[in-house]
């Protein structure tokens, strides 16, 4: 159970001993509850196993590499926030990890209270976003538990199924095209026909989600346009 004063979740995947050691002691000091690992394989299985707020990650990984890393967690998640560790200062290196999904990027060697300082940023922005409740009809997110309700009925969510109805929620009655969750859910990959069948597998499994618990249709496909969450369904539209 998480405590009632967790200032959030952290997931620190360093394979540096004492870099990790010194993080972890300092961030537990702070009030968060943090999860250590110390290679990229072990990093995506503590992600895979539950959700973080925020993930500080090294770079230079042994196997399999950080920049891997950022790009699996990335086509997961978008609310988990990550801050890049790197020996590599030259501004190629950080645009490629900011551009790959990372919210931050600090260059070795760095001061603790610097990452601590920008943590609290992160996660104090992440959490100011969070504090509200997007309805529609009778759906009802709950963005600080990160519930989702319709009617009576709890709908699971994976967290990408998450990002996606809560991006569809905060513009709703409106059509979404696809770049607009490539570039919002998916942080910019290039377009491609495997990206279009990855939204077309994920948009299939939200509609069954959600219109299986209600009984009128909510999330609709706008035929060569995009997607549609509303009580009615758009010009073209097709279930």
């Amino acid at each position: 159970m998480i405590p009632s004063d967790c200032e959030g979740r952290v997931l620190i995947i360093e394979d540096e001993t004492r870099v990790a050691a010194v993080l972890c002691q300092c961030l537990v000091d702070a009030g968060y509850l943090v999860t250590v690992a110390s290679t990229g394989e072990q990093g995506l299985i503590e992600l895979d196993h539950q959700q973080f707020d925020l993930c500080v990650l090294d770079m230079m990984l042994p196997g399999v590499g950080g920049l891997a890393v950022l790009n699996i967690l990335r086509q997961n998640t978008a609310t988990t926030k990550v801050i890049v560790l790197s020996a590599r200062d030259s501004a190629e290196d950080r645009v490629l990890g900011l551009e790959s999904g990372a919210d931050d990027y600090v260059v070795k060697p760095f001061s603790i209270a610097e990452v601590l300082a920008r943590i609290r940023i992160l996660l104090r922005r992440h959490s100011f976003l969070k504090q509200e409740t997007l309805r529609l009809a009778d759906l009802q997110m709950d963005c600080t538990s990160r519930e989702v309700i319709r009617g009576k009925l709890r709908i699971d969510l994976t967290p990408l199924e998450y990002a996606i109805l809560e991006f569809l929620l905060r513009h709703q009655r409106s059509v979404v095209t696809r770049n607009m969750l490539i570039q919002n859910i998916w942080q910019g990959a290039q377009r491609m026909t495997p990206i279009d069948n990855v939204i077309d597998v994920h948009i299939a499994r939200l509609r069954r989600k959600l219109n299986g618990a209600g009984e009128i249709q909510l999330l609709h496909t706008i035929r060569g346009v995009g997607f549609l969450l509303s009580e009615r369904g758009g010009p073209s539209s097709s279930e």
